[in-house]
């Protein structure tokens, strides 16, 4: 099945609200990954979002950016503030652009190089917090330092990627992308960091099949499951805080990875298939692949929400993955097995099928 990609023609201008910059977001190729990845026969179908110009968060930040204006929450020229660990500081960047806001952005001191100049290019105002806050680590205090940006710089409006709900609708389109290409569905693989493209896509798939299950791809270190937080080297997925986004009640398991698990998946992706990503993709091909053999002739979807193009100083670099022990070797071929989010510290590939809030509903 070939990927299909859809042009305005040259004569047509943009809908209102759009830009012919904003209409280069979405239509992302699908491609399905089998051997010599998959073992055995089996495959999935790979949502390839780095095609879009920043990755799968160019999608709710034009959304997100888009529905407060419409709102009159965002004022014609105001300022969009926003904390980020890269992927969706390009996609404000991007929204920025089209709409015509200044955007502030802030980030910490993992955020890659690159990331940051090329933010710098797009004409972002980038602040770095230097320390992490206590007990919500860099994510907190990229939000502490928002809040007071906010204070400090008039009319200006926080997207809130964690809580707000338009973050969540933003991926209808994608899921629809989806039912384009493919008859059925019977699993959606997705990384989990904000909750977002998880729960917008699921909730337009199971109104077309009611037993699509939903398969969340944590990173171990990340709260957002019951897990105690640390240090993560992962980003992009992953969590100190517990987004109101992440819908619980949705997700039939969820897997936590390592990033030597992650460099593994994506090395071997790339080497194998011509296609890669970051570390939620890693992530979430070594899950898919799994899943690809214990459910064989089942249709699995993963979203790949990036490219790898961000990660030449980490996930394929040598000499950073030598430094933080990450080229051990193959994963196991099976996750542990949980039988709660919290009974134990996990530190290599698990999976647990029992998945609540652990926050118990108390939002």
């Amino acid at each position: 099945m070939s990927s299909q990609t859809t042009f305005a023609r040259p004569q047509e201008a943009p809908s209102a609200g759009y830009s012919a910059l904003s209409l280069t977001v979405g239509n992302t190729p699908l491609a399905f990954i089998s051997q010599p990845f998959v073992p055995g026969g089996g495959g999935f179908w790979a949502k390839l979002e780095g095609f879009n110009p920043g990755g799968i968060k160019d999608r709710p930040a034009l959304h997100m950016v888009r529905r407060a204006r419409a709102r009159g929450d965002l004022l014609p020229g105001a300022t969009i503030i926003e904390s980020t660990s890269g992927t969706l500081g390009l996609g404000l960047a991007l929204a920025g652009i089209v709409f015509g806001h200044p955007v502030v952005l802030v980030g910490d001191p993992g955020m890659e190089p690159l990331m940051c100049r090329l933010l710098a290019s797009y004409g972002v105002r980038l602040e770095i917090v230097t320390e992490p806050h206590p007990v919500g680590g860099w994510q907190q205090a990229r939000r502490e330092r928002v809040q007071r940006l906010l204070a400090e710089i008039g009319d200006s409006y926080c997207p809130d990627q964690y809580n707000n709900p338009d973050n969540v609708e933003a991926y209808a389109g994608l899921a629809h992308e989806l039912l384009a290409r493919l008859p059925h569905i019977d699993l959606l693989v997705c990384s989990v960091g904000t909750g977002g493209h998880s729960a917008g896509i699921f909730n337009v798939l199971r109104r077309h099949f009611p037993d699509v299950r939903l398969v969340g791809v944590d990173t171990v270190g990340s709260t957002i499951f019951g897990q105690p937080a640390r240090p993560r080297l992962m980003r992009g997925l992953g969590s100190s805080i517990h987004p109101r986004n992440v819908a619980y009640d949705a997700f039939s398991e969820v897997h936590w990875v390592s990033p030597a698990e992650a460099v593994w998946a994506c090395r071997t992706l790339a080497g194998g298939h011509y296609i890669s990503g970051g570390w939620s993709t890693g992530a979430v091909a070594l899950a898919a692949r799994w899943l690809a053999g214990v459910h064989p002739g089942q249709t699995i979807v993963a979203i790949f929400p990036d490219g790898p193009w961000r990660y030449y100083g980490t996930v394929y670099d040598d000499a950073y993955c030598r430094a933080h022990n990450l080229l051990a070797g193959p994963p196991a071929d099976e996750p542990d097995l949980l039988a709660s989010a919290t009974s134990r510290e996990v530190h290599r590939w698990s999976r647990c099928t029992t998945v609540t809030d652990p926050l118990g509903g108390t939002r």
